[in-house]
């Protein structure tokens, strides 16, 4: 062993320099600053809380002066719950786009109510109401880590997003990897609706802004091969997160069908559980047609999750409501702004809030 060798093993077997213990005022000056900070801290969410409730009331203003416009007229004069009033409901229901069938489990359990506690009345209907719809919305997330997407690590979470032309699908992926990004993930973008050029040149347009990758081939490709190349470079650049745009054609079920089984396929031999996630674009401001588009892309593919856009403008908000209701499938997020900042992922309850107001 040489000299210098022996002088490093002395100065490491050298006990380490213990902190000398603070005083009795340091210490409380200390837990002082921590309870400060906290406090602090405390307050910073509770006004980030508050902006975000004001946000989406104001994106939801339409759709609740709408409704309750309506409700208003309908119970107008009226002291307890009957028939009438329950008839006048189901019209107000249906007519601001929650659709029949949930308009119908609606009505059929303030009727149990009415006939369980014999007497109710009409102030009381609202906070009835928003109870109820709470209930029949599915749960959308388990966390806000992340924007509410389930980041696995050491592989890519890839969500593939369908909805027709027009819905808000470009701006739906851009607004999403800017959360993603904000949050430190990496992001990739696969451009495959490749039949529209200036489908492609908006989403890159949105991936700059977000910070996020796009890849991307020329217009007319084959929509599975890239697909195929963003999963391949996502993988290999260590990318947190893939969004796959798709085309968004409805003419044609089966052709639809066949396109995006093939999409998924071919992404499988990427990452064999991929995609994790597929989400469905509606424009919420197309009320009862929104329902058709559910109803055709749940049949051409396994859609797991939604996305409501453009509910800022639109009075038509209820049908977030019975969409989530009869398809049994989470809203994640709702678009109320075209701001980049403006998608909010979705949260019953506070839909609801926004819809009638704190309870009693």
């Amino acid at each position: 062993m040489g000299f210098f060798d022996l002088f490093k093993k002395k100065k490491t077997e050298e006990p380490a320099t213990v902190a000398a213990p603070a005083t009795a005022e340091e210490a409380a000056a200390i837990a002082e600053e921590r309870k400060e900070q906290e406090r602090i801290e405390a307050e910073q969410e509770r006004i980030e809380a508050e902006q975000e409730r004001k946000e989406l009331e104001a994106g939801l203003e339409k759709t609740k002066e709408g409704f309750f416009g309506k409700l208003k007229r309908a119970i107008a004069g009226r002291t307890t719950v009957d028939a009438d009033v329950l008839d006048d409901l189901e019209e107000v229901l249906i007519t601001s786009d929650v659709g029949v069938d949930t308009t119908v489990k609606i009505i059929e359990r303030i009727e149990e109510r009415v006939a369980r506690d014999k007497y109710l009345n009409t102030e009381e209907l609202q906070y009835i109401l928003r109870d109820e719809i709470a209930q029949l919305m599915e749960e959308s997330h388990r966390s806000t880590e992340d924007f509410g997407i389930e980041v696995k690590e050491g592989t890519p979470y890839v969500l593939m997003v369908v909805g027709v032309n027009g819905a808000g699908k470009t701006t739906t992926i851009g607004k999403l990897a800017a959360q993603l990004t904000k949050a430190g993930r990496k992001v990739y973008i696969g451009a495959a609706d490749t039949f529209r050029a200036a489908a492609i040149d908006q989403l890159a347009v949105w991936a700059e802004r977000a910070g996020a990758t796009m890849i991307r081939q020329e217009m007319g490709s084959d929509p599975a091969s890239v697909a195929f190349d963003t999963l391949r470079s996502a993988v290999a650049n260590n990318a947190d997160v893939v969004l796959i745009d798709t085309a968004g054609r409805l003419h044609n079920k089966v052709g639809l069908m066949k396109e995006l089984t093939k999409i998924r396929n071919v992404m499988a031999k990427v990452i064999p559980d991929a995609p994790h996630e597929v989400m469905l674009v509606l424009d919420g401001s197309t009320g009862q047609n929104a329902f058709e588009q559910a109803k055709q892309f749940t049949e051409a593919t396994q859609v797991t999750s939604l996305t409501i856009t453009k509910l800022d403008g639109t009075a038509k908000g209820g049908v977030v409501i019975g969409i989530s209701d009869k398809f049994h499938i989470p809203v994640r997020y709702i678009g109320i702004g075209e701001g980049i900042d403006q998608l909010k992922m979705f949260d019953r309850k506070e839909f609801v809030r926004a819809m009638f107001g704190d309870a009693k």
